[in-house]
């Protein structure tokens, strides 16, 4: 943002006193007049001990701030805490070399929130000590993306630095993207130097890494098999690993399981490389040309579609694209139940106690694939549901099945949620869960696929179906969707479009659901049809509406549970964050 007056006007003195308080605080507990603050720039560094992106981003504040003042810039932090109690106060300023507004003055910390609008933290706003003028109030973005370069914070100096890194762009190079003026090497896991220049004429992936992330620890598993089918075959193709773990162990961690190169842990340019590349999702794979120019930036989602296949693409050209777009396809047509649950020896499901079931056994009939885990609340609530489902086919149709592809942490989990099961189950530890959910693109669980007898894929979506219609949506096809759907329609005939109820205040209009809601009347999921409220974002079952019992109407209601990294549970779903 521009520079613009303090609200409230007045210097920095104006601003930071308050009442008969003239004087900020050090951790030591001395006392420091505001009138004696040395620095043209000031900073106010709202934050808290208990916000964890506060102290992710406190050691970098802290890094710039001794940077900038080793160099004699004029520059002070003012730390203003929102922490909830002086203990915690204390032990969070301890490490700061700062000055800070007292823990006592309450009301002097409520008013600094209140006058720079203080929404989220951390947050931090650069002024200009004699005017009270505020520079920028994205401090925070500035010092993560540019640290001391960024100094004095104006949006003259962002600007500035955003139009160096145009011309960077313009004539990027290899070695402007991997190295520094003090570094021209990367590293491999064993810590060899490797000389930038050794990959001048090379395809070079850039990717972003992290410790214990399962999306990233999954991509980079696959992509590892990429790489030495790349290397197999002769391409010149190299991977640098960019980390984002803010310690060494974390790094060294997941780098030693990585057959390729990384820029060393902590260098500067790898959160440089986070703004550069405009870094905004993970996993994220930059692919670089042989000429040092960015070819793409990301291929991710390549790899993530394809799996091991995504090699047979690079480098990953329009018409490598379309030639593999077209083995996909050729591939989901020759699909079989084996093709999709036979890989080399691993030509098994489990049953209770670890029984073996080969495949086999499975040609011919209806198979759903249970996507799930005991971790997550949605899975858990719909279980219920499932096992009276399957239990009401089986009844009738012998030929069914269901397969359990579990995402659980450990062996414990797994084997409490799939006794509760009375289907099949592909093994915990099993390579094959990881191919399957890359080719149905599972993002959240639970999840139903539907194979069909001939092992086609009918349904990439037979929860809803079964949510909404039961035990009669099997065997899951479209056809027989349609045909379910259009004896709803005819269900509804007979009720009146609109109605008043006397919980709520808006008249309620009849409305179709493709998926399952929740009725604010008895709190239970429903499912085909609704009285709403569009205003109010209001429903009712129809039972509950029109006061008696209506065909699949009754779902049970999801319960909430904590998700691991990686995963955030909404409403029904707990997708892959």
């Amino acid at each position: 943002m521009a520079a613009s007056p303090t609200p409230g006007g007045g210097g920095i003195g104006a601003i930071l006193a308050a009442g008969d308080r003239d004087y900020l605080v050090r951790n030591s507990g001395e006392q420091v007049k505001i009138s004696g603050i040395e620095g043209d720039t000031v900073a106010l560094y709202f934050s808290a001990s208990w916000c964890p992106p506060c102290r992710r981003f406190t050691p970098k504040l802290i890094e710039a701030y001794k940077e900038l003042t080793s160099l004699g810039k004029s520059f002070e932090v003012v730390f203003v805490s929102g922490d909830q109690d002086e203990e915690a106060f204390n032990a969070y300023f301890a490490k700061m070399p700062w000055l800070a507004v007292p823990f006592s003055d309450s009301e002097g910390r409520k008013n600094l929130d209140e006058r720079f609008e203080v929404n989220g933290i951390p947050h931090l706003v650069f002024l200009d000590a004699k005017t009270g003028e505020v520079l920028t109030d994205e401090g925070v973005e500035f010092v993560s993306e540019y640290g001391i370069e960024a100094y004095p914070f104006t949006t003259e100096r962002i600007n500035e630095l955003k139009e160096q890194e145009k011309a960077a762009k313009d004539n990027q190079t290899i070695h402007s993207v991997l190295g520094t003026a003090n570094r021209a090497y990367v590293i491999s896991n064993t810590g060899k130097e490797v000389p930038i220049v050794d990959l001048e004429g090379k395809y070079v992936g850039i990717c972003f890494v992290v410790n214990g992330y399962p999306l990233v620890e999954e991509f980079t598993s696959v992509l590892a098999k990429i790489y030495a089918k790349l290397k197999e075959v002769g391409e010149k193709f190299e991977v640098v690993a960019v980390s984002l773990d803010s310690d060494e162990e974390s790094f060294n961690t997941s780098f030693s399981s990585m057959p390729w190169l990384a820029i060393p842990q902590g260098d500067k340019m790898c959160q440089k490389l986070v703004s550069y590349f405009e870094l905004s999702d993970l996993p994220t794979l930059v692919l670089i040309g042989p000429d040092g120019k960015t070819l793409s930036s990301n291929i991710a989602g390549i790899i993530d579609e394809h799996g091991l296949d995504a090699w047979e693409g690079f480098p990953f050209s329009a018409e490598k694209l379309e030639i593999l777009a077209e083995k996909a396809k050729a591939k989901a047509a020759s699909q079989t139940l084996e093709s999709l649950l036979v890989t080399g020896d691993l030509d098994f499901v489990i049953g209770k106690d670890g029984a073996k079931v080969p495949v086999a056994e499975l040609v011919g009939k209806t198979v759903l694939l249970y996507f799930s885990a005991k971790w997550c609340g949605p899975c858990r609530a719909f279980l219920p549901t499932l096992v009276d489902v399957y239990n009401k086919i089986k009844e009738k149709n012998s030929d069914f099945e269901i397969v359990f592809i579990s995402s659980d942490k450990d062996q414990s989990s797994f084997d409490d949620f799939f006794s509760g099961m009375p289907w099949l189950a592909i093994p915990l530890e099993d390579e094959r869960k990881a191919d399957l959910k890359k080719r149905f693109k599972i993002r959240g669980i639970p999840s139903l696929v539907a194979i069909g007898p001939d092992g086609k894929t009918v349904n990439t979506d037979a929860k809803t179906s079964l949510a909404v219609h039961g035990a009669d949506a099997f065997p899951f096809t479209d056809e027989r969707i349609e045909e379910l759907e259009k004896k709803i329609d005819e269900m509804a005939k007979g009720w009146p479009e609109k109605l008043k109820h006397e919980l709520h205040e808006h008249e309620l209009v009849l409305v179709r659901r493709r998926r399952p809601y929740g009725c604010d009347g008895c709190e239970e999921m429903g499912n085909s049809w609704s009285y709403n409220c569009a205003e109010c974002d209001f429903d009712l079952h129809t039972k509950c509406a029109l006061g008696e019992e209506k065909k699949g109407e009754e779902v049970k209601g999801q319960e909430d549970a904590a998700a691991p990294a990686g995963y955030v549970c909404e409403g029904d779903v707990c997708r892959k964050a």
